[in-house]
């Protein structure tokens, strides 16, 4: 493993999803954790730093853009990408707390192009 490997952790409900994206994005060399609610984000985070983070909007416990605003409250140097099936949310104002939005499809290339960006930032 490269010391310099950046990390992501990957916030999303649908394991096969979930799984999906994990898989595609170590393809592309990042190290990746991954969880299924927003409370898991907010605890592994509470102790772990990552580079990225990929929420999901619309989980069970918490609305992604939530912990959205939540981790932007822990003051960590995270940037964060957004992954809905939903485009309404591009507009809304809390939906500002994230770095880049994506609208899930079962291409990645544009996920794995925002989070490329975002990386090089």
């Amino acid at each position: 493993m490269k010391t310099d490997q950046k990390s992501i952790l990957v916030v999303e409900d649908e394991e096969p999803v979930r799984m999906l994206i994990k898989e595609e994005l170590e393809d592309e060399g990042y190290k990746v954790f991954t969880v299924k609610s927003g409370t898991e984000a907010l605890a592994y985070l509470a102790s772990n730093n990552v580079d990225l983070v990929t929420l999901d909007i619309e989980m069970p416990d918490l609305n992604g853009l939530d912990v959205a605003g939540k981790i932007r409250e822990m003051k960590k140097p995270v940037k964060i990408l957004i992954l809905t099936a939903y485009s309404h949310y591009r507009s809304d104002l809390s939906s500002w707390a994230a770095d880049d939005y994506v609208v899930k499809s079962s291409n990645m290339s544009e996920m794995k192009r925002k989070v490329k960006e975002l990386m090089e930032d």
